[in-house]
């Protein structure tokens, strides 16, 4: 149970960052409704980085003691630099609770957390990728997100967005909407647990098994042929 100096710490700050919100990164935060100490945001990459054009969840597992103890640090949006929901080590968490200062707030921390995103230091939780891969998966960030049940509760306006990209991608190809959805690679690719993309096309995996099955087939046809005229 969270303590009363904490409820009201954590509510004076969603407050204000709904009066003032982050806007260099855009950042949006919102809690969950039955549980104040976990804390849920939605970075939106900045122009000039790869991760321009991403939706990037994430969330803040507050102890009961905050401010006087840090919280745990999770990101949820594959992203190439981060692994999803492993807790990251950095200076603002609580890999480091000997290094936490009090004045520290969810918006320093998670501004934070962007500043250390765009950078290329290593640490617990962070993974390497290419930048083409860290663009895909700011590409296919936002079809991902609207997958999960907690960020289409907490951040319908991004699940709207999404629709409406889904009803823009239909006008353009002349699809309906099922098809649109399908015509984005994010339907061809899943991830593993370090968040890097795999492929998921089995019906493609399907029909290339049947076309070599059925070249092997006229091979053997065509060699059976052959051995009745020698």
């Amino acid at each position: 149970m969270a303590t009363d100096i904490c409820i009201r710490r954590l509510t004076k700050e969603l407050k204000l960052l709904a009066k003032e919100p982050l806007q260099s990164p855009k950042i949006t935060v919102r809690p969950n409704e039955s549980n104040i100490l976990e804390m849920h945001f939605v970075i939106e990459g900045s122009e000039g980085t790869p991760y321009a054009g991403g939706f990037y969840h994430g969330k803040l597992l507050f102890p009961k003691e905050y401010p006087l103890k840090p919280p745990g640090v999770i990101m949820c949006t594959p992203n190439g630099r981060f692994r999803p929901n492993c807790r990251l080590c950095m200076t603002m968490s609580d890999f480091h609770p000997e290094t936490w200062n009090p004045l520290w707030s969810v918006g320093t921390i998670i501004t934070g957390l962007y500043s250390f995103m765009i950078e290329s230091g290593q640490t617990v939780g962070s993974i390497e990728t290419t930048l083409e891969q860290k663009r895909n998966f700011a590409r296919l960030s936002l079809e991902y997100n609207v997958r999960d049940r907690m960020f289409a509760k907490l951040f319908p306006e991004y699940v709207e967005m999404h629709k409406e990209r889904l009803a823009a991608r239909q006008a353009i190809l002349g699809t309906n909407k099922s098809e649109a959805s399908l015509d984005t690679s994010s339907s061809l690719v899943d991830y593993d647990a370090d968040g890097q993309m795999v492929g998921r096309n089995d019906h493609a995996d399907l029909n290339g098994f049947l076309a070599l099955g059925a070249g092997i087939f006229a091979i053997l046809a065509i060699a059976f042929s052959m051995m009745r005229f020698l």
